[in-house]
């Protein structure tokens, strides 16, 4: 794996984490109903994240457009979670703008 690749993967790694903890927060706020879109987005995204991790680590002969779907994913849950004010959302939202900006620059 060469050193943007690796960055692509630990990006790719955060923005799973940060959307798994997002997605833990936001069930167990006291109305998690209105935080419903948020829950989708970060389940969603932490999937792709998850699978583009798996093609680029087996060298994908999709790993582009695996890439570039998950920087899309990424980058529409990162403008979910930005929407609202807790500090998960927040975190979640930077770690999925980060991982959307470099999938996307790898994969074009």
């Amino acid at each position: 794996m060469n050193g943007h690749l690796e960055e692509v993967y630990e990006a790719l790694e955060d923005c799973l984490r940060a959307c798994n903890q997002c997605y833990e927060a936001c069930l167990n706020e006291e109305d998690p109903a209105h935080m419903r879109d948020c829950i989708r987005s970060d389940r969603e995204c932490a999937d792709m994240c998850e699978m583009a991790m798996k093609a680029v680590l087996t060298n994908s002969p999709n790993m582009k457009e695996i890439l570039r779907l998950c920087g899309e994913i990424s980058r529409s849950c990162g403008e979910e979670c930005e929407s609202h004010k807790h500090d998960h959302c927040q975190a979640c939202a930077e770690s999925c703008r980060t991982c959307s900006e470099l999938c996307l620059a790898y994969a074009n």
